[in-house]
Formats: C-alpha cells, structure tokens, sequence
C-alpha cells in the first residue's frame, strides 16, 4: 500500500503544481491531461455555484490566465490529506492553500479537494475532482 500511497501522493503534487508560475515560470497545465484519465471530470462547487469540467474545458481557460498576465506568482499546495486505497480504486481528502495576484491584486485562499483515483493499464490516474474553496 505505501508504493501505491507514494504514487498518489506523486500524481497530487503534479496536479497542484502544474499550474504553478513563481518567478516568471511556465505553468505546465498540459500535465493535468497526464494525470487525468481523458474521459475525467473536474467539478467546481463554491459558494453554491456548481460547474463541471471535462479536463480540456478545465485546462484551457486555466493556461489562458496563467499565461497573459492574469494570474500570476500563482501556487497552490496541500496541506492535509486523508487517502484511503481499495484494491484498483481511492479517494482522496485534501485541505489546500493557494495565493498569487489575480489581476495584480494579492489574494491568499484556503480549501477542501476530493479526489478519485482508478488504477488503469499506465498506471494509478486521477478520475474526478471536485473542489470548494472557503
């Protein structure tokens, strides 16, 4: 179980790192399609606004901001997590922080992922996510 642990830990890092532009870096948005499977769902349900993804819908918007000088010095990191594996399936709790300048105003954040993973013949990817921020 712990290398299967590691390898979703693996894939979380990547996801929330892929759109990480610190210092004039390049966000790498194309890796959420690497961890995703290609039929995945990304859910978006703050302030009881409910939008639902498929991963290139959620990516392209997301590249846009990160690259025309919208969203910037942009990070995001989990803090907490509680990860449960049956057999070739998981699921995935997680607490996150972000902050960057969204339109060159500072702004810090706080919120809850949930996360499901399947194992498939390339190894563990993603399936859905959904995600409510604070």
């Amino acid at each position: 179980m712990s290398d299967v642990k590691a390898e979703l830990d693996h894939l979380m890092r990547i996801f929330l790192g892929a759109f990480t532009n610190i210092g004039g870096g390049r966000a790498n948005v194309d890796a959420v399609r690497e961890v995703f499977i290609p039929e995945g769902m990304i859910i978006r349900n703050v302030g009881g606004e409910l939008t639902v993804y498929d991963v290139d819908a959620f990516v392209e918007p997301r590249e846009k901001m990160l690259t025309d000088g919208t969203l910037t010095e942009f990070s995001e990191w989990e803090v907490a997590e509680r990860t449960e594996i049956f057999g070739s399936i998981a699921h995935r709790f997680s607490e996150y922080r972000k902050s960057g300048y969204l339109d060159g105003e500072w702004f810090e954040g706080v919120g809850r992922k949930t996360t499901q993973y399947v194992r498939t013949p390339e190894g563990w990817r993603m399936s859905s996510m959904a995600w409510d921020d604070e």
